[in-house]
């Protein structure tokens, strides 16, 4: 049997997890996730993406340290993001052109952030 077609072209999911103030591995919360995830799925319906792609709150996704963070499938390309800047260029460049923004990608074995990624 073979795959069914994709529902969706991309499913991102964008950690909102909150952990207690001053916990040693911080949160996605406390770094603004829930406000960009929140104008992320705005600006996409915005773009006419809604349909195409679709914007998920996630519980943690073990990558508080470099976060906030968010994933994109299905490729599972993974991002750090801090700023309405950064979410455009997200939405631009790699769910509207296909292409990816390597400035903001996290690798598999990361484990700090570049100075480049800091917001």
């Amino acid at each position: 049997m073979t795959d069914p077609t994709l529902y969706f072209d991309a499913h991102v999911f964008i950690c909102t997890n909150r952990r207690p103030d001053g916990h040693k591995r911080g949160s996605c919360a406390a770094r603004g996730s829930e406000k960009l995830r929140d104008y992320m799925k705005a600006r996409s319906k915005e773009l006419g993406l809604e349909g195409r792609i679709r914007v998920n709150a996630a519980g943690c996704l073990d990558r508080c340290e470099l976060g906030p963070a968010m994933v994109i499938y299905p490729e599972g390309v993974w991002y750090t993001f801090h700023s309405v800047a950064d979410v455009e260029e997200i939405l631009t460049v790699h769910l509207t052109e296909g292409r990816r923004v390597d400035r903001l990608m996290l690798q598999p074995d990361q484990k700090t952030l570049r100075p480049d990624q800091m917001g």
